[in-house]
């Protein structure tokens, strides 16, 4: 068991997965195979704790995300109570269901930024992808956060399904009004992992995308932040794990069970802590989970010798967890890798054959028992 670590920094933000439902079913989706039951939910006064809670430990800023959090019928109640705690305050939505009462409701709550998602840039193809017709109600989502004058971010998560369509992507994100635009390469955990096959971009598409994002993140310099990450696939090193594992941020899922990252509930040899029966306090400075990867003391080699450990923090514990099945191996993605050989392999299929696979999409659905029983 890992020593516990008195001198750790307080977490600076909190993202609150108010559910796991969602009207999308998006085949790279990040929620795990098994999502959290609607009964299983925390309830209005839990979450209400939490946030005091997260407060107290020094969070000042939290994002309200799930699936689709307006799905929760107490989201305006939880964004004024985070406000009244004077956190700032962001809703990560697909945008169905926002409407411009209720974009005027949250804003006079407190809400500050609203991060909507797309999956193309046109209609017919993003309905395709999110496997629902949701592009036009995204469309309204986006004029009624403009009229409630909030700060508007769109998202769009490429795969090569929709990164030859770049330039639509950027030309929908100049047309909303948008301040920031997160080009967010697929990062293959989950649901991604199950189609990575049909979602994983070959080395030619990658070079044209990263072309068109210079020349539009030069252009467009005053007007938008744009974002754009190379995917992990094809970097040669890891990038650190959210910033490092447990280091700037936490995570509360649905159920309440607590997570140093987004995806770490997929790491089966690790137990996490539920906020039900745990302080964030203790969860954070305390538990086994959090202190797991925290350090250099847990390295394997190469990392441990390597001059980059202190920059990537040995690379994403949840990609190696998904690769190799042992959650202390180095990342795959690190060319020094002992387990490389993985990613090249993916990368060699995804340029052999650079065109969409025939194998249908493994759509993200609420309960697929076959697929976890596999």
């Amino acid at each position: 068991m890992p020593k516990t670590n008195n001198l750790v920094e307080p977490p600076y933000s909190l993202l609150a997965e108010l559910t796991h439902r969602c009207p999308l079913h998006c085949p790279y989706c990040s929620n795990p195979l098994e999502m959290a039951q609607k009964e299983s939910e925390l309830s209005t006064a839990d979450w209400i704790r939490v946030l005091s809670e997260a407060a107290d430990l020094g969070v000042v800023e939290v994002h309200f995300s799930g699936g689709e959090p307006l799905l929760r019928d107490d989201l305006e109640i939880l964004i004024r109570h985070a406000n009244s705690l004077e956190m700032y305050t962001n809703l990560i939505t697909s945008g169905i269901g926002l409407t411009a009462e209720k974009a005027t409701s949250l804003k006079d709550a407190g809400l500050a930024n609203v991060q909507i998602s797309f999956q193309a840039g046109e209609a017919k193809l993003s309905d395709i992808i999110g496997g629902y017709k949701a592009f036009e109600k995204k469309r309204e989502a986006v004029k009624a956060v403009k009229e409630a004058e909030m700060h508007l971010s769109l998202n769009v998560v490429l795969h090569r399904m929709n990164i030859d369509k770049l330039e639509g992507i950027l030309k929908l994100a100049e047309e909303t009004g948008a301040e920031r635009l997160e080009l967010a390469n697929t990062q293959y955990y989950n649901w991604a992992l199950l189609n990575r096959e049909q979602l994983l971009p070959c080395w030619e598409q990658i070079q044209r995308a990263s072309e068109i994002y210079r020349k539009a993140k030069a252009r467009l310099e005053k007007k938008m932040e744009i974002i754009w990450v190379i995917p992990d696939y094809y970097a040669s090193t890891p990038k650190p794990c959210m910033g490092g594992w447990a280091a700037i941020g936490l995570t509360v899922a649905p159920d309440g069970v607590a997570l140093p990252c987004p995806t770490a509930a997929m790491i089966k040899d690790l137990s996490f802590e539920n906020v039900r029966y745990s302080s964030l306090n203790s969860i954070w400075n305390d538990s086994s989970s959090f202190n797991r990867f925290r350090g250099e003391e847990w390295m394997p080699e190469p990392c441990r010798s390597c001059d980059l450990r202190h920059e990537d923090g040995g690379g994403c514990r949840c990609q190696a967890f998904a690769l190799t099945g042992d959650s202390f191996a180095t990342d795959p993605a690190c060319k020094w890798a002992p387990e490389h050989y993985l990613i090249e392999k993916a990368v060699q299929d995804a340029n052999n054959d650079p065109k969409p696979q025939n194998k249908p999409l493994i759509y993200r659905r609420h309960q697929n028992k076959t697929l976890l029983k596999k």
